[in-house]
């Protein structure tokens, strides 16, 4: 790792406008900062007596725009964060400028307060950056675009498919739920012109939905939707889990996992996204939904339902490939593709976490980065591990910290020792009381990915190559 020496003016006046007092490394007791970075963000610093020279620096998830407070966070839970200072490791963190999607105000804020770390307490021998659901967008922002600044980057639950995948993946299921449960009804999917709209059109759907739900052939189709999007049958930890054939009781939680996905994502948070893309920045022009959901791991479930339900399965997917194909705004994607969208190429090691049974970004997410990374040439520096366990980031501390110690090991050895036997042992050494949910697994392709490694299959909403 090259680390930067220079300190820019702006981020020095941040240090002299703080309003914390810090102590010396070398002070007999740990030392907590907090301030304001020049852009508006708060920044969160927690370096203890006994550093061992390794800074940790975090990157929070999503938090939607207008959501009150928007505080400065450095590591996963509070627990982590407790183990981890006790165990020499310096820990810091933004706030990021703006809510919502904010990698434009992410990136810069949190390479801002890796600056004021080093001009406060020093160049670190290890700085790694790590992150849970989007920010596990960020950190492998962070990894690919300014790799001189780490040595190493964990991605836990993260957004690894990148923007563009993300949101044509977030269209596809409420895509099928207009055209299956409402083709007639004008409940527009994207170019919202405000929150407003967003939210009448999610109001709609979701009321369509919720109808649906109550009969056979309404529960196929929803199921099918879901498929679409990947989401699992057992998404959440408060949920019994079903029975490998239990389809009913798979779609019921699949259902719950839908209607949580109309309410934020598919509709509010997309139009915050477009609100900063300048435009829609999603498509499903030369989509064929047929072939879409035969990879999908689903496609058992939503066939026998629709059996049970008398439907024609072919000919609901007959009619999603017949439906008018929504396109995006070309000045959109190239904002998406500019600010969020990875190229796989890895200077130095990724470690990427995921549970198995996470409906928000589904493990699938993880093939479209690790097809990334071999098309770039960086597949021996990605390793990724899997969770048995149901929900979005559902780890425990010691599941988490066991990953970070993996990627140290990597760091240390030069080489991977990241099966699911090392994990768990390292998660029970951390926390005794840790289950062993580390396993063998391998997901499916992701449904339709989008990176810039591979220009050849991306298609603009003319249906043209590349924009």
């Amino acid at each position: 790792m090259r680390l930067r020496t220079r300190i820019a003016l702006l981020t020095v006046a941040a240090v002299c406008a703080t309003t914390a007092v810090a102590s010396p490394v070398q002070a007999a007791t740990d030392t907590h900062l907090e301030g304001e970075l020049p852009s508006g963000a708060a920044y969160l610093m927690d370096v203890p007596a006994d550093w061992n020279g390794t800074v940790l620096l975090y990157s929070h998830g999503y938090r939607p725009a207008g959501a009150p407070g928007n505080p400065a966070q450095n590591a996963p839970s509070p627990d982590a964060l407790t183990r981890l200072l006790a165990a020499g490791y310096a820990l810091i963190g933004s706030s990021y400028a703006t809510q919502g999607w904010a990698v434009t105000d992410a990136v810069p804020d949190q390479l801002a307060t890796l600056d004021l770390f080093t001009e406060r307490f020093g160049a670190a021998r290890r700085t790694l950056a790590w992150g849970t659901s989007y920010g596990g967008l960020v950190t492998t922002m962070l990894a690919e675009r300014h790799a001189d600044r780490f040595d190493g980057s964990l991605s836990m639950c993260g957004l690894v498919q990148g923007g563009a995948a993300n949101w044509n993946s977030t269209l596809d299921p409420v895509f099928a739920l207009k055209t299956l449960l409402a083709p007639a009804a004008d409940i527009p999917l994207t170019d919202f012109p405000d929150q407003a709209a967003a939210q009448r059109a999610a109001s709609a759907l979701a009321t369509r939905t919720a109808a649906a739900q109550e009969t056979a052939q309404g529960r196929a189709r929803i199921a099918l939707a879901a498929a679409l999007h990947n989401i699992p049958g057992h998404n959440d930890p408060t949920q019994t889990k079903p029975g490998p054939t239990d389809w009913q009781a798979q779609q019921a939680n699949q259902y719950t996992a839908l209607t949580g996905l109309i309410q934020l994502p598919a509709f509010s948070w997309r139009q915050e996204a477009e609100s900063r893309a300048g435009g829609n920045m999603s498509w499903n022009t030369g989509v064929d939904y047929t072939a879409m959901l035969g990879r999908s791991p689903l496609y058992k479930e939503v066939s026998e339902l629709y059996r049970e339900a008398g439907l024609s399965l072919r000919t609901d997917l007959a009619a999603l490939n017949r439906a008018p194909r929504i396109s995006a705004d070309a000045t959109a994607v190239r904002w998406m593709r500019h600010t969020s969208v990875f190229s796989g190429r890895l200077t130095d090691p990724q470690l990427n976490i995921h549970t198995t049974g996470d409906a928000l970004i589904p493990v699938q997410a993880e093939s479209a980065y690790r097809r990334a990374a071999i098309a770039a040439g960086s597949g021996p520096l990605l390793s990724q591990a899997y969770v048995d366990a149901p929900g979005h980031c559902t780890f425990t501390s010691g599941e988490m910290i066991g990953a970070l110690h993996t990627l140290e090991h990597r760091l240390d050895t030069g080489r991977w020792d990241a099966s699911p036997e090392a994990l768990n042992s390292r998660a029970r050494q951390e926390d005794p009381a840790t289950a062993a949910r580390y396993l063998h697994y391998r997901p499916t392709p992701y449904p339709r990915p989008h990176d810039l490694a591979h220009p050849a299959d991306v298609r603009t909403p003319s249906g043209d190559a590349r924009p």
